[in-house]
């Protein structure tokens, strides 16, 4: 008897139960958040693209996800990943999405599978199909002819689906169905009623939150999730901190962005849509980096995505999904699978044909960057501590209405139940120098904190307990729950001072995890916060560096064009046959190239790798090193070949500072470099 499909409705709450068959978690929703087997939960969702990864790399990567405090996975099934050709579907490789579910329920992590049929992730098309655009049907709609190519499409994911749903113990935790869809609700309804007929059962369903349905859902059908994000590469415009990304670093009582897919989806609203509050505060898109498109090509920073994560827990999220958490490289195909301007839909960019690094917290190679340390602490405070944080209600002193580079007040939200509480604070913005705030005291739960006035420091992003374990209040961010141990982090710039017991702590300073400052409290520096739990990082041995040789000069400049979408278009294949050419050689042997990544600082337009001739990996120039990791090369290939084009004046482009834009190309240094962890 099936005793969990339907949503049980009341005025008070909507509960989606899932689990009652095996021993998976109960799980329910309301208003206010996610509820595993009757308790609380703030989990932390991560994007990572399976079919963008080699499939011997997936237990890896879902095992450092784990590590950095993800909780639940999401990953988009991508259409043309696995039927580019219509009829013949390709589930091998890369593209097992079984294997890959399979691993997820090995490590127990849940998974949101994103099933379109429009994904956009960047993809050709979104992910549709080129040979859907030659059948006459109207995609993205409920035209019969185009659902049932759908339908054909959904019965092949469930065949990889089946068994591994929550109910069977498996991973499958929930879908959402297509991408950023602006129409009419009835649409989704169509989709998801086809899952369901195949045989989808699952706990939830969720949909994104923008923009707004031209007609609504039945209340309860599928969870609106949000998203935010520091920059972006669909701006039209080449200057520096465009659009209305600022708007992201202030805390906010609504949920939408004014900001995500401005190319496609102008005039979005800062308001709250009817029905949102009925629903949990929950994210899928919170920006974990950015991809760099040819016109436009951002380079993000640690505090970006640190800072977003911040104020959206401060503004009431109690579900934080990073796209993306990890990077990947677009598979092998007769036809390249990147967003252009010259293939038949979803054309506004002209993205790289293989990279899809993302500058997430993990890159494509599985490379930490420094916000995956950064944010780690951040989520293991959000698991320890996620109970009683989801019940807090958030609380504005501030209004609403900001203004670029605003550096007149201190950016803080306060959320509370009872006298409980936390205090978040923000004094930080993308490409924008706030300064210190001085004479700083906050008031919340009935209580005026620190004992003295103090400053906070431009940059600062942190958040101080309030009536937590004991703590009456600290000038220090709480980390972790352990084991009796309560572990803070001294926030740089800030004199840590504790009050419990009855007792002020003044300018206590860190002792590390082996010295509690009082009692069963342990202060550590952000560097031990970021790394705690975590084994020492293993010294790994250096190897020769690579012999580089340039073999052929670069044959003048390209031609620049204007693609239908008015951004410039990135060159075509052909072109790089006019490329500058370096021999790479004197490359490691097999045995020594896992946890081995190849970096190229060069300056240039674009760079592209080839072994033996396939292309293997291209970068769009924005002053970071190109990387390439070494275990993926056939064991045989000591040698490979790169090619850059020069940069030249006046390019319609994009370059962030640390980008030198000096016309020509230069290879700086080419060296191997390991993994950090």
């Amino acid at each position: 008897m099936k005793i969990y499909s339907k949503l049980l409705l009341s005025l008070a709450t909507i509960l989606f139960v899932g689990g009652m068959y095996a021993s998976n978690p109960v799980v329910e929703w309301d208003s206010q958040s996610l509820i595993l087997d009757g308790k609380r939960v703030v989990p932390v969702m991560g994007e990572i693209h399976y079919s963008r990864l080699p499939h011997k790399e997936w237990k890896r990567a879902v095992g450092k996800m784990k590590e950095g405090g993800v909780t639940i996975i999401a990953t988009y099934v991508f259409w043309n990943h696995v039927e580019n050709k219509e009829g013949i579907f390709d589930w091998s490789g890369s593209r097992n999405l079984r294997k890959f579910l399979e691993i997820c329920k090995e490590e127990n992590m849940p998974v949101v599978l994103r099933i379109g049929p429009f994904c956009h992730g960047e993809v050709r098309n979104g992910g549709i199909p080129d040979w859907i655009f030659t059948k006459g049907v109207k995609s993205r709609s409920e035209d019969p002819r185009f659902l049932s190519f759908v339908e054909r499409f959904y019965r092949q994911i469930f065949t990889q689906v089946q068994g591994l749903q929550w109910k069977n113990d498996g991973p499958v935790l929930a879908c959402q169905f297509d991408n950023e869809y602006r129409g009419h609700g009835s649409y989704l309804m169509a989709l998801k009623s086809i899952a369901e007929e195949i045989g989808f059962d699952l706990p939830l369903y969720t949909r994104t939150g923008w923009p707004e349905l031209k007609s609504p859902l039945p209340y309860g059908e599928m969870i609106p999730l949000y998203g935010d994000y520091a920059d972006g590469f669909w701006e039209r415009s080449l200057l520096p901190a465009a659009g209305d990304y600022y708007k992201a670093f202030n805390f906010r009582p609504f949920r939408g962005s004014t900001a995500i897919a401005t190319e496609q989806l102008a005039d979005q609203k800062e308001k709250i849509t009817e029905g949102d509050e009925a629903y949990p505060y929950f994210t899928c898109e919170l920006g974990g980096g950015m991809a760099t498109a040819y016109h436009r090509r951002p380079w993000v920073y640690p505090e970006d995505a640190y800072s977003l994560a911040v104020v959206k827990l401060g503004s009431g999220s109690n579900l934080l999904g990073y796209y993306m958490y990890h990077g990947g490289t677009n598979p092998d195909s007769d036809t390249h699978l990147n967003e252009v301007q010259r293939s038949p839909a979803t054309n506004y960019n002209d993205m790289p044909v293989k990279t899809y690094d993302f500058q997430a917290p993990l890159g494509e190679f599985g490379q930490p960057y420094p916000h995956y340390f950064l944010l780690r602490k951040l989520h293991l405070f959000m698991k320890d501590y996620g109970d009683a944080l989801a019940v807090m209600k958030p609380i504005f002193p501030n209004p609403f209405n900001p203004v670029k580079g605003d550096d007149s007040f201190l950016r803080w939200s306060l959320r509370q139940d009872g006298n409980s509480g936390f205090v978040f604070i923000n004094n930080y913005e993308r490409l924008q120098n706030l300064s210190t705030k001085n004479k700083i005291v906050f008031e919340a739960c009935g209580i005026k904190f620190p004992s003295k006035p103090i400053a906070i420091p431009g940059g600062t992003v942190c958040i101080f307990p309030v009536n937590i374990d004991g703590i009456s209040y600290a000038t220090a961010q709480l980390i972790s729950r352990r084991n009796g141990k309560i572990y803070l982090e001294q926030i740089p710039g800030i004199p840590t001072e504790i009050s419990i017991d009855g007792k002020l702590l003044r300018n206590v300073k860190p002792q590390g995890t082996a010295n509690p400052v009082y009692k069963n409290i342990y202060l550590l520096t952000s560097e031990e916060a970021s790394r705690l739990f975590l084994d020492p990082v293993r010294p790994i041995a250096d190897v020769d560096k690579p012999i580089v040789e340039k073999t052929e000069e670069a044959k003048g400049y390209r031609n620049i064009s204007i693609g239908v979408n008015k951004v410039a278009e990135s060159p075509q294949d052909a072109e790089f046959k006019d490329a500058a050419v370096y021999k790479i050689s004197g490359l490691p042997p097999a045995k020594d190239r896992q946890g081995r990544l190849l970096e190229v600082k060069y300056k240039g337009d674009v760079a592209r790798l080839y072994c033996e001739g396939q292309l293997i990996a291209d970068n769009f120039y924005n002053g970071r090193p190109m990387l390439y990791g070494l275990w993926r090369l056939p064991d045989e290939i000591s040698e490979i070949e790169l090619r850059i084009l020069p940069l030249q004046n006046d390019m319609p482009v994009y370059f962030p500072r640390e980008a030198n834009v000096a016309v020509g190309e230069k290879v700086i240094n080419v060296d191997i470099i390991p993994i950090e962890r």
